[in-house]
C-alpha cells in the first residue's frame, strides 16, 4: 500500500509540475482583448447618426431592414431599459476582461492559428441560445444574458437555464463557443457519438479555461455536479445494461444530451438529476480516453466515438 501511495504521489507531482509550465508559457502569449461597446454605441446614436454607425458595423444592419426599424429601435422604451440594465452591471466592461484573455491566450497555446477576435457587445433582446456568436476575426456578445439568475428579465424562462444567466459564465460561455468551432459535429446519429462529441467539447473547454470549477464548465452547480459524480456508476450501468451506446433513438437526445431540468431515467430518482447526464459521462469518458492513451489533442479531435470509448478503459468507480 505505501509503494502504492508513493506512486500516486509521484504521478500526482509530475502532473502538477506540467500544469505549471503550460500556465508559465501560456502567461508568455502577448496578445490585446479588443472589446467594442456596439451596445453602447447604438444607446448613443440618432438618426443624424446611424449612417454612420452602420458603416462602422455593417454586419449588424442586414440591408433587408430598411432605416426605420433601426430608428425604431433607437426610441423603444424596452430598448432604453435594456441598456440602462446592462450599464448599471457592466458599465466598464472593457476594462474587467482578464479572464477572456486568459481564454485567449490558452486557446492560442492550443492552437497557434488562433487569432484573437474583436468582441462587438450587443444587445440580443436576451436570445439566450446565441449568446455568444463566434466568426474567426469577430464575437458577438450578448450581455443582456448576464444580468444575474434573478433578474426581472428572466421570469419567464426555466429555472435551469437562466442559473448560468450570470456575469461569471461569460468567459465559460466564450471559451464554449470556440472550443465549439474545433470539435466535427458527430459522425453518426448514435447516442454514443453524441456523448463523445460533448466530451470532446469539455475537454477543450477545460484546457481553453482550466481556472474554471467543473461544474462551471458544464453549466451544473454544485450539488448537480456532486449528484452526477456520485452516482456516475450507476449512470453508466444503466446506460450499458440498457444497450443505449449504439441506439440511434431520437428519444435519446430529449433524455440524456440536450438542456432539461432533469434525465429522464423513468425512475424515482429523475427528479433528483440534472439534465445532461449524458454529456456528463461522454466528458468523463474523454478525460478517460487522454488518460490512458499517448495521444495530442489534435490525434484526439480528429479520433472517432467509438475508438475513443474502446481505448478509453473508462470504468468508473463504484
Amino acid at each position: 500500500m505505501s509503494k502504492f501511495l508513493c506512486l500516486l504521489l509521484v504521478i500526482l507531482l509530475i502532473a502538477c509540475s506540467n500544469e505549471a509550465k503550460v500556465e508559465r508559457e501560456v502567461a508568455k502569449i502577448d496578445l490585446n482583448v479588443k472589446i467594442d461597446r456596439f451596445d453602447k454605441a447604438f444607446a448613443n446614436a440618432s438618426p443624424l447618426t446611424l449612417p454612420d454607425l452602420k458603416n462602422k458595423y455593417p454586419y449588424l444592419f442586414p440591408k433587408s431592414y430598411n432605416d426605420s426599424i433601426w430608428v425604431q429601435r433607437m426610441n423603444d422604451s424596452l430598448q432604453r431599459d435594456m441598456y440602462a440594465e446592462i450599464q448599471k452591471k457592466f458599465k466598464n466592461f472593457e476594462d474587467n476582461s482578464s479572464e477572456i484573455k486568459s481564454v485567449f491566450q490558452h486557446v492560442t497555446y492550443y492552437f497557434n492559428d488562433f487569432k484573437s477576435p474583436k468582441i462587438i457587445t450587443v444587445i440580443s433582446d436576451v436570445d439566450y441560445k446565441n449568446r455568444v456568436i463566434y466568426a474567426d476575426s469577430l464575437l458577438l456578445l450578448g450581455l443582456d444574458n448576464y444580468l444575474g439568475a434573478t433578474h426581472r428579465y428572466y421570469g419567464g424562462i426555466q429555472e435551469y437555464l437562466k442559473k448560468n444567466f450570470e456575469a461569471s459564465k461569460i468567459p465559460v460561455d466564450i471559451a464554449r463557443t470556440i472550443a465549439r468551432s474545433k470539435v466535427k459535429a458527430p459522425s453518426n446519429r448514435s447516442f454514443l457519438a453524441q456523448l463523445i462529441y460533448y466530451g470532446k467539447l469539455y475537454y477543450l473547454l477545460d484546457l481553453f479555461y482550466p481556472s474554471a470549477e467543473k461544474e462551471s464548465v458544464i453549466g451544473y452547480n454544485k450539488s448537480e455536479y456532486n449528484w452526477a459524480l456520485a452516482n456516475e456508476n450507476y449512470i453508466w450501468r444503466y446506460f450499458i445494461e440498457k444497450e443505449l451506446l449504439f441506439s440511434t433513438d431520437a428519444k435519446l437526445g430529449e433524455r440524456f444530451i440536450n438542456p432539461a431540468p432533469f434525465s429522464k431515467f423513468y425512475l424515482e430518482l429523475d427528479n433528483e438529476s440534472p439534465g445532461r447526464i449524458g454529456q456528463f459521462i461522454g466528458w468523463q469518458i474523454v478525460n478517460s480516453y487522454m488518460q490512458n492513451n499517448e495521444v495530442s489533442l489534435q490525434q484526439m479531435l480528429n479520433t472517432s466515438a467509438e475508438e475513443i470509448f474502446n481505448k478509453s478503459k473508462y470504468k468508473p468507480e463504484k
